[in-house]
């Protein structure tokens, strides 16, 4: 598989692009969005790439960064969302917006972006909404700070002891402003409790 592509940007077409790498054309297609923030023709550029081997063909497919990608591996487990519906939904709307939309459910957001339909955009929405979740708490483990990830630790604490989330998470965010040590979940659990028993 080829993970991705450092070389020269050759062509721009109305979908894709061809990469140079050492004398060897590479087509990659890409989200339209992606095509207006291409370096000109002959400068160089690196593409993260997803490989698509099909019995007649072998298809690539180019990201700006991870969470597109990653995006893109995701919504092709969809049943019905193949390579080119899912890199229409790239093209359309950003990796956080459809996230949110994914995770509050919205389908009405996602039946915008082209060759999207009701009955497809429903069904990524219920097949991915769980993934997304840990998609989410995975992005936000490598952008966490010491006070977030204490924070995330107290709110679940507090939903372990039977409290609703928004709840908990206010609870905890109020504490968390008054608690001393930053380190210390447990004044974080208590303050919030005492919130929560008001």
């Amino acid at each position: 598989m080829i993970a991705h592509l450092h070389g020269e940007l050759a062509r721009i077409g109305s979908d894709s692009i061809v990469i140079d790498v050492r004398g060897v054309g590479y087509k990659v297609f890409l989200p339209v969005a992606v095509l207006s923030q291409l370096p000109e023709i002959g400068q160089e550029i690196e593409i993260l790439t997803h490989t698509v081997v099909r019995e007649d063909s072998i298809t690539l497919y180019g990201f700006v960064d991870e969470p597109q990608q990653s995006m893109f591996e995701l919504l092709t487990t969809v049943s019905g969302v193949g390579p080119k519906v899912a890199l229409g939904i790239l093209g359309a709307l950003e990796v956080d917006t459809i996230i949110n939309a994914i995770s509050s459910e919205s389908f009405l957001e996602l039946n915008s972006a082209p060759g999207v339909g009701t009955k497809i955009a429903q069904r990524i929405v219920l097949e991915l909404r769980e993934k997304i979740t840990t998609l989410v708490w995975a992005q936000a483990a490598r952008k966490t700070t010491p006070d977030q990830s204490l924070l995330a630790d107290a709110i679940e604490g507090l939903v372990a002891l039977g409290y609703n989330r928004n709840d908990a998470r206010s609870a905890a965010e109020s504490a968390l402003k008054s608690v001393k040590d930053k380190q210390d979940t447990g004044a974080v659990v208590t303050l919030a409790l005492k919130t929560l028993g008001k």
